[in-house]
């Protein structure tokens, strides 16, 4: 296999294509907007810092950010290797494939939507809980969190079929708007020199610090924190120049989520006092209003005003995700339906360029996943928000884990790139420090999930099951279509 037959199919066979997503649609900073969305910043902050303070590693805390940064951008090296000959919507599964073979790599598209439709879920439960109790507290109305949900679903819908620039306008608005209040208390904090015991910076990042507590508790949660940046390969297909476009987005938001993460988990810790932080996080997670971990520190900076503004900012933040991955999920909809793997009427595009079937679809996947919750009763934090989330970083970490490995096969089969750092010094590890993050997350998935034993293992084992179901179903398919004389010829000689 040389270079050439490494770059998406679809690129030689535009002519033929029932659907092309919208070329030169995004930039870096576009791109890079719908990274940071799916981050959900706030969330991310008030959701993850408070649990890894108060069972991780406590004041340690922002080295495990930098840790789990490291382990990410290890990864990037070897993503960003692969993506200069692969440009699809379809990203994981077309990287996944081009190393262990399309099956495998159809199966890993699989556990792709699984994690992305999950996610996306997940924030539905928190976004419905949190909207509701605005609407209560504002409008003395008391709205069910599900109703919430659905009308979103609704907008999430809209606005995805109404275009990628759209949505990219949408979400800069949102992230702007909770990364600027939380940097802005971080820069404060900083330059006033910290808190009431100093910056702390050896309190922090020291490698006793570090290394305190439970780490992999704290590593776990930072790297789940972090999920979502692999989205720029997704959108490479939009985006202009896209060889030199995603791997700046890349990096950059590898630097940006880092940075962000590891600086603003520092500073409020420093706001508690690196002795105290500990017990604070833990207080705020017994009240069961953890966000009062951040949210305090920040009141008593800049003054009451942002505990109305915080709530508000910490709805929009998960909207932004939630559009963000619906984003991401229809496209692989799309991708699998341009393939042949799944109904090719998914490859609709309306007037905008925009896959609305495949949004459409995705849009019901989202009301499948949640509807259950509501008509059961469940608490949708405590039983949507954490089931989902830990199933998602599971499905994540293990396409991390396979894009790696597929990354050092393909470019030891093809000589495609030769540079050894780029193409297996930096995979390796990462597949390494990858394969150690799953092992943590896998031993603390009940704490992950907030639920009992049983139910961690059946969440657990849903992630592998998606992969070998997606796998037998991509041979029974290529296996049909070698079979009809008319099949797509791109599908002859499927597995290589």
């Amino acid at each position: 296999m040389d270079s050439q037959t490494a770059v998406s199919p679809h690129s030689a066979q535009d002519s033929s294509m029932t659907g092309r997503l919208k070329p030169d649609s995004l930039g870096v900073l576009g791109i890079l907007f719908f990274v940071l969305s799916a981050q959900a910043p706030l969330t991310g902050i008030a959701g993850a810092v408070p649990i890894a303070v108060a069972i991780g590693n406590g004041a340690g805390t922002p080295a495990a950010y930098l840790a789990a940064g490291l382990v990410v951008l290890l990864f990037s090296i070897g993503f960003v290797a692969m993506g200069r000959h692969v440009v699809d919507a379809g990203a994981f599964y077309m990287y996944i494939g081009k190393g262990l073979g399309r099956s495998t790599g159809s199966g890993s598209a699989g556990v792709a939507l699984l994690a992305y439709c999950a996610v996306q879920a997940a924030m539905y439960g928190l976004y419905g809980a949190t909207v509701s109790g605005l609407v209560e507290h504002y409008a003395d109305v008391h709205v069910a969190w599900w109703v919430c949900t659905l009308v979103t679903m609704a907008v999430v819908q809209v606005l995805g079929a109404a275009g990628i620039e759209m949505g990219a306008k949408v979400l800069a608005v949102f992230v702007l708007a909770e990364f600027s209040i939380l940097t802005v208390f971080a820069l404060v904090t900083f330059f006033k020199g910290g808190g009431p015991e100093g910056l702390g910076f050896g309190d922090s990042f020291s490698p006793h610090a570090a290394l305190q507590g439970a780490p992999g508790v704290a590593l776990m949660f930072a790297v789940a924190s972090m999920i979502g940046f692999e989205a720029t390969a997704i959108y490479g297909e939009e985006a202009r120049e896209p060889r030199k476009t995603v791997p700046r987005a890349t990096y950059l938001a590898v630097a940006v989520i880092t940075g962000f993460f590891a600086f603003t988990s520092w500073m409020l810790i420093s706001a508690h006092g690196a002795s105290k932080a500990t017990a604070q996080a833990g207080k705020a997670l017994a009240s069961g209003d953890a966000t009062s971990f951040v949210f305090a520190p920040i009141s008593d900076r800049f003054g009451g005003w942002t505990g109305n503004v915080l709530p508000v900012l910490l709805a929009t933040s998960l909207f932004a995700g939630i559009l963000a991955f619906h984003n991401s999920a229809n496209r692989y909809l799309f991708s699998l339906g341009r393939e042949g793997l799944l109904p090719h009427r998914l490859t609709s595009l309306n007037r905008r360029h925009s896959p609305w079937a495949a949004g459409i679809v995705q849009t019901v996947i989202a009301v499948a996943l949640v509807m259950p919750f509501a008509v059961l009763g469940k608490d949708p934090v405590l039983t949507l928000f954490s089931w989902f989330s830990g199933v998602a970083v599971l499905g994540i970490m293990l396409l991390y884990f396979l894009t790696s490995v597929s990354v050092v096969v393909f470019f030891r089969r093809s000589r495609a790139d030769t540079r050894p750092w780029n193409t297996l010094v930096a995979p390796v590890l990462g597949a390494l420090g990858i394969a150690g993050g799953i092992w943590l997350i896998i031993e603390n998935f009940t704490t992950l999930i907030g639920g009992d034993q049983a139910t961690a293992v059946w969440l657990q084992l849903t992630v592998p099951a998606v992969l070998v179901l997606g796998l037998v179903a991509a041979r029974l398919t290529r296996h049909r279509q070698r079979s009809e004389p008319s099949g797509n010829p791109q599908d002859q000689g499927a597995d290589s």
